[in-house]
């Protein structure tokens, strides 16, 4: 008995130590160990609970992740309906809102909550005495999907609140599911190198995610949540929105750190302006600002149309777009021989910085769109990131445009290209094809791979151009000697490479899974992969 009381001791332990790692990552931003410390306590709780499964719990960081693939999803009915909001698209729409306000409440005093609106999928997280027990999309507004298992794999949804239970007994948390910028660009990335068709936008791609049948492939995909507003609720006394979402920092739920109590119509102006600046340098994308009546007594005052309620707004900033020509349009060999069409474009302004490149994807899309050299085009950054064509301004053609033939052979190689089946992107078959092996090796030797200081895109070019290198293995028999006839490589910047290609025979086994670029072995899955063999020889 002792024994089983010393196992559930040390199960407890780890669980709170895991949970303590969580907050301090996702919620606070402050971690204090690396992933490969967090995954050797994953892995020993996961190892623990394995040979006492009577000790498994809901809440455990292990139940994250795991279960068979759904078949389909069931439907869960909203206890109070998640209704859609109302957009404005000016400052003179905005003053009508707070008139209608005025109006309605009278010469009672009116402030007001600004958020910044992430532009992610709206969900509903319920807790039942502190333990996560179900999530669903909004759906119709009455109805959506349940997607517990997906959310569960979501890092920043703590499994229990803190503190756990006790003065609440129901507690509804509705926010929203998104991606990062990086990762979004890394899973399109992916795609592409693939030959899958590519997201349009983070929005879409967490859209996507939530809904796959089986949650171990939605845990790759790096979503993330932000809480924003309170459903249905027992027990938890809340009198305005910046109480709710105080409060729920304080259970361990992930706030915006940038929303702002404002004092009538004039901050929160002053809050769109600012942010219309600054959002640019945010990590996910935001394409506007949510405006909520502060007191909740007014919520209930102004009540709700069949749609949207009456105590908030939101504030849409305009798409921003700018008009260019195509100088040239010039074919990418990806590492894996995906053929990616490239307009280079005369410089312009966009977003608060200079584009002068944009994808067009594939042949198919510039088909499609009928995107031809030396056009005029609208030019877009797709969730405010990457900057792509998104139509022709044809009432500007001369008739002098030419179409963009398919390419025949590969443009670096002279290899034979074709199309995978059921897929967009042309690829080219030579697997020692000259720009394959530069982008591989580069992304073998990058900081988020096997890191390798030293070897920056101008060495590789020079050694992959001299034949030095044609695989990942020749960059481990380079010597002194091979670096010295190479432009820009005093002994000093030799002996540094040498030294940091000896010292990336050090990395973790899962940065070299990781680094081999093999398909669908992203970071994520190395980890995992790592964890269960722990070397290559097994």
């Amino acid at each position: 008995m002792t024994r089983e009381k010393d196992i559930l001791s040390k199960i407890e332990e780890l669980r709170q130590t895991i949970r303590y790692h969580d907050r301090k990552y996702y919620i606070e931003a402050q971690p204090e160990i690396t992933d490969y410390e967090y995954d050797k306590l994953i892995q020993e709780l996961q190892g623990l609970e394995k040979a006492h499964p009577e000790f498994i719990t809901p809440d455990s960081p292990t139940q994250r992740v795991g279960g068979e693939p759904l078949t389909e999803f069931s439907t869960i009915e909203h206890r109070i309906p998640m209704l859609s909001i109302d957009n404005v698209y000016s400052e003179k729409e905005l003053e009508e809102f707070y008139n209608r306000l005025r109006r309605m409440l009278g010469d009672r005093e009116i402030n007001f909550v600004a958020e910044l609106k992430i532009d992610g999928v709206a969900v509903t997280l319920s807790y039942e005495e502190g333990l996560f027990r179900m999530g669903a999309t909004r759906g119709d507004g009455y109805r959506g999907d349940d997607i517990t298992a997906n959310l569960k794999t979501i890092k920043e949804i703590p499994l229990r609140l803190e503190p756990p239970g006790g003065e609440f007994a129901t507690l509804e948390v509705r926010g929203e599911v998104y991606l990062q910028n990086k990762d979004f660009q890394a899973m399109n990335l992916e795609r592409e190198e693939k030959g899958e068709p590519q997201f349009a936008n983070p929005r879409n791609a967490a859209a996507g995610s939530l809904k796959l049948l089986d949650p171990r492939l939605t845990a790759r995909r790096r979503l993330r949540f932000q809480a924003h507003s309170i459903g249905y609720h027992e027990g938890l006394p809340l009198h305005g929105q910046q109480e709710c979402l105080e409060t729920f920092k304080g259970l361990g739920l992930p706030v915006s750190p940038h929303f702002r109590f404002c004092k009538g119509l004039k901050e929160v102006r002053e809050y769109v302006a600012e942010w219309d600046v600054k959002k640019h340098g945010l990590e996910c994308m935001v394409d506007g600002i949510v405006v909520k009546v502060n007191s909740f007594d007014q919520w209930k005052l102004l009540g709700s149309t069949s749609k949207a309620p009456r105590w908030v707004v939101a504030y849409k900033y305009p798409p921003e777009q700018a008009i260019s020509r195509i100088k040239d349009i010039v074919l990418q060999v990806g590492k894996s021989g995906v053929i990616t069409p490239v307009a280079h474009l005369e410089p312009v302004h966009l977003a608060g910085t200079t584009v002068s490149r944009a994808t067009l994807h594939n042949f198919e899309e510039m088909g499609r769109k009928d995107i031809r050299l030396h056009d005029y085009v609208a030019v877009q950054k797709a969730g405010e990131i990457i900057p792509q064509v998104v139509k022709v301004v044809e009432e500007r053609r001369t008739g002098k445009e030419k179409v963009f033939p398919l390419p025949r052979a590969c443009p670096e190689c002279g290899g034979e290209v074709g199309r995978e089946a059921e897929e967009v992107s042309l690829r080219c078959y030579n697997p020692l094809c000259p720009a394959q092996v530069k982008r591989r090796v580069r992304y073998f030797a990058s900081r988020g791979a096997m890191d390798i200081d030293g070897m920056g895109t101008a060495i590789i070019e020079q050694l992959v151009d001299k034949g030095l290198i044609k695989d990942y293995a020749d960059v481990y028999y380079l010597k002194f000697e091979d670096l010295a006839g190479l432009e820009r490589m005093a002994e000093k910047s030799s002996r540094n490479l040498i030294n940091g290609i000896e010292a990336s025979k050090k990395r973790d086994l899962s940065r070299l899974l990781s680094a081999l670029g093999i398909h669908h072995v992203g970071t994520h899955a190395a980890e995992v992969l790592a964890l269960h063999f722990g070397s290559l020889d097994k």
